[in-house]
């Protein structure tokens, strides 16, 4: 019986046995705590877990948009290097069309500048030309007078008289040199 006193007596004064009224405190507390935690702490807990996990789906969101609206831009910028280079290919024609069609406005104008100074070269020859022969012509009279003068034995002062001698020799040379040139063709 003294081992059973004894284990009696022991489980009074185990200190890992709590005494009854440290339960209650101890349960007191624990439902206090919970109660504490549970109401004030816990949804304050979720409301910032909540506003994190917002603040990160709308960084997402952004970032989703600010991808999308990066390629559009880079879309547009595509777009308008392409509508560049078809107005830079646009434009290089043109201007090709521009060269080829000055090209050809002074090609115009040197064969006209030509031909006028090619006309203008022609008119002059047969102005001196006309000039030499009229001046051949009347040295061939004044020659042919006095040819005739002393051929003739006489004079031939009269003027009317030398007009017609030397006419009349002037056309028989014509008529011989186109006689001639007949006779070649």
């Amino acid at each position: 019986m003294i081992g059973a006193a004894s284990v009696l007596a022991a489980e009074e004064n185990n200190p890992l046995v709590p005494h009854a009224y440290e339960l209650v405190v101890g349960v007191f507390s624990f439902l206090v705590v919970m109660i504490v935690l549970g109401k004030i702490l816990t949804p304050r807990l979720q409301k910032v877990l909540e506003e994190r996990t917002q603040a990160i789906e709308g960084g997402l969101e952004r970032a989703e948009q600010a991808q999308k609206e990066a390629q559009q831009v880079l879309d547009q910028h595509k777009a308008q290097q392409k509508a560049a280079a078809v107005e830079a290919s646009n434009e290089r024609r043109k201007a090709e069309e521009q060269g080829a069609q000055i090209i050809a406005q002074a090609k115009e104008q040197a064969q006209v500048e030509a031909r006028r100074i090619v006309d203008n070269a022609k008119a002059q020859i047969e102005a001196e030309r006309q000039q030499a022969l009229q001046s051949l012509r009347a040295e061939i009279g004044a020659l042919s007078v006095e040819l005739a003068g002393r051929v003739v034995g006489e004079s031939l002062e009269d003027s009317a008289r030398q007009s017609r001698v030397v006419d009349r020799f002037l056309e028989e040379l014509e008529e011989r040199a186109r006689t001639q040139e007949q006779i070649t063709s």
